[in-house]
């Protein structure tokens, strides 16, 4: 990540000229980055993976939560999981946040493993959960400040200064400077949310894990959480998330999985899956036995859902026009396929809890 302020490496302290986001306190070496399409790059190397995933299992007694599922997250890029409830993707994420032991398999995150060094990786972690467990007597300040002693920082009063404006930086970067002395308790559900996101930044993490981080915010508040997270990828964060918003998933992601029964379906990026599964368009008709009729006639393939069919294409102007010539539909609507599509088709649409 780019950082302003001071900045420690073995020898000396350089000032970084870079867009301010906050003063570290506990800092590492630097690394300049690049971007090019689908590749990322720093120093004209294609960069190392973050996490590297072989084969890993996690079971529960006799339920298989996670099923020999394989996959890699590069550095610096925005990696999502989806999946209906129960499709393994918090199991996965608790096994790289170093919380929960696998059962078989390989998994290494920054070249180690989580079970003989969750100290090391613990330390380069930023994980935001998603239920709220922020300390409701304190104030947004507070909260910061107390969370960043648990970094083994030395108490001396240039480490608390430090320590302070960092939670103020912090606070200004999540657009809460205003509410900096307001208890948790008074503040909407929306700035816990981006206060929580705050805090995962304290340590200053090289990985970010976000599990539904923008679950049950308006959206002006969500617009705001992604926009920061945007910015957090182009200064150099990895960061892995889940999501029950597929669009955001297509909005954040650079590459995703869709899982279900603990195991991987399909994995790339959301525009590759949308045309690889659906198509460019959805054509959604009205449905009645005449057009149900009129589609099976002309041999296209269709989806009856509820009161209406779909019909996924990639030209939605053949499809119409077959339609208005021979079907007499009653109401006709046109869109793009969307990762939505592609999340339903794989999944299906039967309540999962």
């Amino acid at each position: 990540m780019c950082l302003s302020g001071e900045y420690k490496t073995d020898n000396s302290y350089y000032s970084l000229h870079c867009p301010p986001l906050f003063i570290v306190s506990c800092c590492h070496s630097v690394d300049f980055y690049g971007y090019m399409p689908n590749h990322w790059f720093v120093g004209g190397e294609p960069i190392p993976d973050i996490i590297e995933v072989q084969d890993l299992e996690k079971k529960f007694g006799d339920i298989i939560a996670v099923d020999t599922i394989s996959f890699t997250v590069k550095k610096g890029e925005v990696f999502g999981f989806l999946g209906p409830n129960g499709a393994g993707k918090t199991s996965t994420m608790k096994i790289i946040a170093c919380v929960s032991p696998r059962t078989s398999g390989t998994i290494t995150v920054f070249g180690m493993d989580p079970e003989t060094h969750p100290a090391e990786i613990k330390l380069r972690l930023g994980v935001v959960p998603q239920e709220t467990n922020l300390d409701p007597d304190f104030t947004c300040f507070c909260n910061l400040f107390t969370y960043s002693r648990y970094f083994d920082i030395p108490p001396d009063i240039a480490h608390q200064r430090a320590e302070e404006l960092l939670a103020d930086e912090l606070l200004d970067f999540v657009q809460l400077q205003e509410k900096r002395d307001v208890t948790v308790e008074k503040l909407s559900g929306g700035m816990k949310r981006r206060l929580i996101l705050a805090r995962a930044l304290v340590n200053n993490p090289d990985l970010l894990i976000l599990d539904e981080p923008t679950i049950g915010l308006d959206p002006q508040a969500r617009h705001l959480i992604w926009e920061r997270l945007k910015l957090l990828q182009a200064q150099g964060n990895t960061i892995i998330l889940t999501t029950h918003y597929l669009d955001e998933a297509a909005r954040l992601c650079d590459r995703l999985v869709i899982m279900d029964n603990g195991k991987i379906l399909v994995e790339g990026t959301p525009v590759d899956l949308v045309k690889q599964y659906v198509g460019n368009e959805v054509v959604e008709i009205e449905k009645t036995d005449e057009v149900i009729s009129c589609l099976s006639k002309n041999s296209i393939p269709f989806e009856a859902i509820g009161d209406s069919v779909q019909v996924a294409t990639d030209s939605s102007r053949e499809i119409a026009k077959i339609l208005f010539d021979q079907c007499s539909p009653h109401k006709v609507l046109t869109r793009p396929a969307t990762l939505e599509d592609v999340f339903l088709k794989l999944t299906g649409r039967k309540l999962k809890e």
